[in-house]
């Protein structure tokens, strides 16, 4: 199956809509700390989903592993490494999105992991001058700056919408941390530290290349080449949330939550209450002080839940990479421009940008209509490529 860009252009969508959505369960979640359904979550979505769909769709993927580890050491240790770099994005990007709601915290850490992870890896490679020498690069090169303008009109919104809106309505759209001077500081760090997840999957390649192999031997789909790159790169990632949230857990004494004892919630929308604050089982008095066992039950879920919804932006995301032809770098964009793109979407269903003026709506609007308009460019970047050659 050779390049299609519009059809990558329509799996990164699918992947996008999978990332922003990640964070929604989690707002079920009840009298948890952060650090608890962090590491649950992170377990599903890091250790459990990439093998285990890996399994599936790549015939003898064990050998395919095994056989990469023997040929191209050094690349999957690069993979790995970035993949604990790419770790601490995910641990700050958790952060900004507290300080700064789903949308903005989105829009501002994304649109520089976008910037990063897009132009390191060409640039690494010695792509960037082909880039600036052929039609569908400059194409590709101007949707990466419409891409940039819109996360800056974002970040002007949110900026605005600082000074407009009252602590009652931060609350009640689930920001009672919005803070967006630490919120930004933390989005930049995240933004940049992310971007080595682009760069794990560039490290990848020999692996992929590798499955790509057998899957075509035995009469599959190339589409899944890269799902053992993604095992690679997401257990490094791991490893430092592990390590974080373990600190955290030990600092704040939280392990006992793991067996119902009531924590603190920060990503909570729904105002403090009787129910929220203690959800007891009035019928059972063990559970006045302690998670009722179906609200544990449920923690746990929502937590996966979450996890799995978040390796679905990955599984998307390798997918629409196998159809962009030779400027598959240009994915990154994609990917990233389509979860701002939908989170923004999901920040107005969830009323982050009720209260706010005309003027902080608009720019609101347009952001995203610039967003939207840049994965349209990088796209028709790359299919002039695989059509024309130019």
């Amino acid at each position: 199956m050779g390049p299609n860009p519009f059809l990558g252009v329509i799996f990164h969508w699918i992947g996008g809509f999978c990332s922003a959505t990640n964070f929604i369960p989690f707002r079920g979640i009840k009298r948890w700390s952060w650090e608890v359904y962090w590491i649950i979550q992170g377990f599903a979505a890091w250790i459990i989903a990439p093998p285990i769909l890996a399994y599936f769709l790549v015939p003898h993927l064990s050998g395919v592993m095994h056989e990469a580890y023997a040929t191209h050491p050094n690349d999957l240790r690069y993979a790995l490494l970035f993949g604990i770099l790419w770790g601490v994005g995910g641990i700050t990007f958790g952060l900004a999105i507290r300080y700064l709601g789903i949308a903005l915290g989105y829009a501002i850490a994304l649109g520089l992991c976008a910037f990063f992870g897009t132009l390191v890896p060409p640039v690494y490679h010695g792509q960037i001058g082909t880039l600036l020498h052929q039609t569908s690069g400059k194409i590709i090169l101007l949707g990466v700056f419409v891409c940039l303008i819109g996360v800056a009109v974002n970040g002007a919104a949110g900026y605005s919408k600082e000074n407009e809106i009252t602590p009652e309505e931060k609350a009640e759209a689930g920001e009672r941390d919005y803070n967006f001077g630490k919120g930004v500081a933390i989005a930049i760090l995240a933004g940049f530290m992310s971007s080595f997840f682009a760069f794990g999957l560039a490290a990848g390649k020999p692996l992929g290349d590798l499955a790509k192999t057998q899957l075509i031997a035995s009469g599959k789909s190339d589409l899944w080449q890269n799902l053992p790159v993604l095992i690679v790169v997401l257990w490094g990632g791991f490893i430092t949330n592990f390590i974080w949230s373990a600190i955290l857990i030990f600092q704040n004494g939280s392990i006992k939550q793991f067996a119902g004892e009531p924590g603190i919630n920060p990503m909570r929308a729904a105002a403090t209450s009787g129910d929220t604050l203690v959800d007891f089982d009035p019928l059972d008095a063990s559970t006045y002080d302690r998670l009722a066992p179906r609200t544990l039950i449920s923690n746990y879920v929502l937590a996966a839940m979450a996890g799995v919804i978040w390796y679905f932006q990955f599984f998307f995301y390798s997918m629409g990479q196998t159809k962009m032809g030779k400027y598959d770098f240009s994915s990154w964009t994609l990917h990233m421009a389509s979860i701002i793109i939908f989170a923004t979407l999901w920040g107005l269903v969830l009323k982050e940008w009720h209260g706010t003026s005309m003027r902080t709506k608009l720019l609101v609007t347009c952001g995203l209509l610039l967003l939207v308009g840049s994965t349209i460019i990088v796209g028709y970047g790359n299919y002039v490529h695989a059509v024309f050659g130019n």
